[in-house]
Formats: structure tokens, sequence, C-alpha cells
């Protein structure tokens, strides 16, 4: 891997001086969240996305044929330093997910941090269509949120707290308020938000102004069908404009990380 933007005094222009894999620990501190503030640490949701050169988010539904394995080790580097991995139900289901794991590589960072020993996996869901049979509900090392509307049915939501799922109201009649989400789960001590899609949730966090960050990787592939954008939903008065905090390159894929203006 090198860095390729911002070209410091052991990078030059080509970044030759930084082509190898880097550790854990470089990945970490090249992905560190915002320090807290003088009134404490304020919520920070980034997302984390992969795009192919024509625009695919996925193929076949799913994120990991378009991938790689240095794209993978961010991946596990961003979910060690957040509180929380947000994600909508499609995604949940396409996916697969399961509980975030420990690594004994981060656990004495986390516990210095005041973080669990894994980040919470937060599932956004107005209908809770879910299967809370599913490992993600049974067995987390730390309970899994399921975020949902206040006029959810209360049938799914005894299924999901029967599961072992901690139910959190973010929104009105069945719906969830993305501005309501990032609130909530501050509230729960989770400020250090990481959101992995899918696209519809993204497209809803973009509308609603919350995401202050965006780390794409930019796959060097060409897919193109009818796949999803990295980014759907709801439109923009106006596009939303972010500036350019650092790009890393390795095997052809640029892995760039955006924070709003």
């Amino acid at each position: 891997m090198r860095r390729l933007f911002p070209v410091t005094d052991v990078t030059d222009a080509t970044g030759e001086a930084a082509a190898r894999e880097w550790s854990p620990a470089e990945l970490a501190a090249a992905y560190a969240y915002p320090e807290p503030g003088p009134e404490g640490r304020e919520p920070w949701l980034r997302a984390n996305m992969v795009s192919t050169l024509d625009g695919a988010a996925q193929h076949d539904g799913r994120s990991q044929p378009i991938s790689c394995p240095a794209d993978m080790r961010i991946f596990g580097v961003l979910r060690a330093l957040a509180d929380v991995v947000l994600v909508g139900a499609e995604t949940a289901r396409q996916e697969g997910y399961r509980p975030a794991r420990a690594r004994a590589d981060f656990a004495a960072a986390r516990e210095a941090a005041g973080q669990g020993p894994a980040p919470v996996i937060a599932v956004v869901t107005a209908g809770l269509d879910l299967d809370f049979s599913l490992p993600l509900f049974t067995s987390p090392l730390v309970p899994t949120l399921v975020l949902t509307g206040a006029g959810a049915a209360p049938d799914r939501v005894a299924a999901a707290e029967a599961a072992g799922a901690r139910v959190v109201r973010a929104g009105e009649g069945a719906g969830v308020d993305p501005a309501r989400v990032v609130r909530a789960l501050a509230e729960l001590g989770h400020t250090r938000l990481l959101t992995e899609g899918g696209p519809r949730l993204l497209g809803q966090l973009v509308a609603a102004g919350v995401l202050d960050e965006l780390c794409l990787t930019v796959s060097p592939m060409l897919a193109a069908g009818d796949a999803q954008r990295i980014a759907g939903g709801p439109s923009v008065t106006l596009p939303r404009r972010f500036a350019l905090e650092s790009m890393l390159e390795e095997d052809g894929f640029l892995f760039t990380r955006y924070r709003r203006s």
C-alpha cells in the first residue's frame, strides 16, 4: 500500500516510498476519528463503501466480488475503531451479517477508549422483517441494536427483544428518522459511528445531512448491469461538497477518505 495524498516527507509524489503492507496500527492512525472537543466527543458518522469504476456498489447483490484483500483489511480496521456499525435491514439480510468479532490487536486500544470488546451492530428497519434466530441477534459479544419507528408492530418488537436485541425508537410511525438515529446512538454513549450501507440507508443519511465522512474504495473493475450506486433514495436540493482527506492505493484499488467541508 502507498499513500498518494497527502504527500509527506516520507512519501514522494509517486508514493513509491510507502509501497508496502501497512500494519493495523498504521491504518488505525490513518483513519482515526476526530479528537474530542471542549464539550466532549460529538457523534461522528462515517460511511465505508466500495464502488466499481462505472459506479456499481454490488455485483449479484453483494459487495464482496468487487472488493480485495486490502479493502477487507481497511474494513476490519474501521470496524475496530467504531462504537457502532450501522446497517440497513436489506443489507444485513443480503450480506448475511454476523456479530462483530473482538480483535486482539485492538483490545487494549478499545479498553483505553472506553469501548466494548467489539462494536455494536445496529440494524435500521421499519418493518423488523428480520430473522431473529440468527447469531447476529442470539449470540453477539455485545447486544445487537434494532433501530425502528415508534409505530413498529408490537409482535415484531417482542420477537427482537426475546432474541436478546435492544430495540431503540428513532422515528415516528413506522419510519426511521436518520437524524434521530444519530442522536439516539449518542444518547447511548455511541459517538464513533460507522455505516456500511446499503445504498438506501446511505442515501437517507446523505439527504438528512448527517453524514460526516465517506471512506470510498474505488475498485478497478467494470460491472455494467443495473447494480445500485453507493447511495440511493431521496435526492438533495444541491449536491453536498466533501473535501479529500487522504488517498491510499494498492493493486490498482484506491482507498479515499472524504469529510464534509
